[in-house]
């Protein structure tokens, strides 16, 4: 079938725009989208952030974990936050999703923000913003958040299956993380936000009683104290400093004191490897590598223009 002349120039636009990486969406964001239409929002996210983290400083992993499994699950558009209904289960109450904590943050975020500007600043700003306040409070580099997503109106608990799980295996994340614009080598630097956080004992039980892959052995019988069979206890991803966002993920992982069966992947090959020993020798250079990655992440697609809405409240839709 041939194309007529204006279908062609649709089609070269179209594909022009998909090499760059960018959907006419994710070419709406912006960084201070928000500078006429609420020019404070920006800053009262990062005020009600501070003060969550200084109740509960463990929480902002959390956050962190919240904008990827967002952001994974029909684009960036806030549908983790959706509460279920009598009629359909959400995202957040995937199994996945379930020790997710942050939820009320979110929301007395949102209410800040409402009574501010009101139907202004969608809950998926809210929660790039917070995620990236989160980064820097936790010692990581700050960067520019480009903004104007929309909120989305569905969410599916079935939807978050495509998420990985602690044993995902290489090929299996770099399949995932390609099929939404992203590479292998953001894969590997978005992976470094494993170095603040905790993981619950059944998401590593098996490189605790299994030969194979083994964590190294001094660090597997202290955790075996911490991690009886059957517990449900949790532990800090990087124990000596779990609340700082550093480059430490990487020298863990090299010497075989990463939790995760996904982090021992990131050794599979010669070339995510080498990847893998230079980010642990460069905390400047893994800092910046992962706010370009993130940044990309948050505009996997994202609602823009006059898709989606503005939610008043973060856990339904208008």
């Amino acid at each position: 079938m041939e194309l007529g002349r204006g279908e062609m120039l649709v089609a070269f636009f179209s594909m022009a725009l998909w090499i760059g990486g960018v959907t006419r969406a994710e070419a709406q964001l912006k960084v201070g989208f928000y500078s006429q239409s609420c020019p404070h929002a920006e800053a009262i996210v990062k005020e009600e952030i501070e003060k969550a983290l200084g109740d509960d400083e463990g929480v902002g992993a959390d956050l962190i974990r919240m904008h990827f499994h967002d952001c994974f699950v029909r684009g960036c558009d806030g549908s983790i936050l959706l509460d279920s209904t009598n009629s359909s289960k959400a995202e957040k109450d995937a199994e996945i999703n379930l020790t997710l904590e942050g939820f009320d943050i979110i929301d007395a975020v949102k209410e800040k923000l409402e009574a501010a500007c009101r139907g202004v600043v969608s809950c998926a700003d809210l929660l790039a913003f917070a995620a990236r306040d989160a980064v820097v409070h936790y010692g990581g580099i700050q960067y520019e958040v480009p903004s104007g997503r929309r909120d989305g109106k569905i969410s599916v608990a079935t939807d978050a299956d495509i998420l990985p799980s602690p044993d995902s295996e290489l090929a299996a994340l770099t399949h995932l993380f390609v099929s939404k614009g992203l590479s292998q080598a953001d894969m590997i630097v978005l992976s470094g936000a494993h170095t603040v956080g905790i993981a619950h004992c059944d998401a590593f039980s098996e490189r605790l009683y299994s030969a194979s892959p083994a964590l190294e052995v001094e660090y597997a019988s202290e955790l075996r104290k911490q991690c009886p069979r059957g517990s449900n206890n949790t532990a800090p991803m990087d124990p000596q400093s779990p609340h700082k966002f550093d480059n430490r993920y990487y020298q863990l992982v090299l010497g075989d004191r990463a939790l995760f069966t996904s982090d021992y992947a990131l050794l599979s090959t010669q070339g995510t490897a080498a990847q893998v020993k230079n980010l642990a020798g460069d905390y400047w250079g893994f800092q910046s590598k992962f706010a370009a990655a993130i940044v990309k992440m948050g505009a996997i697609g994202v609602l823009a223009g006059y898709d989606g809405e503005v939610r008043a409240n973060c856990r339904v839709a208008n």
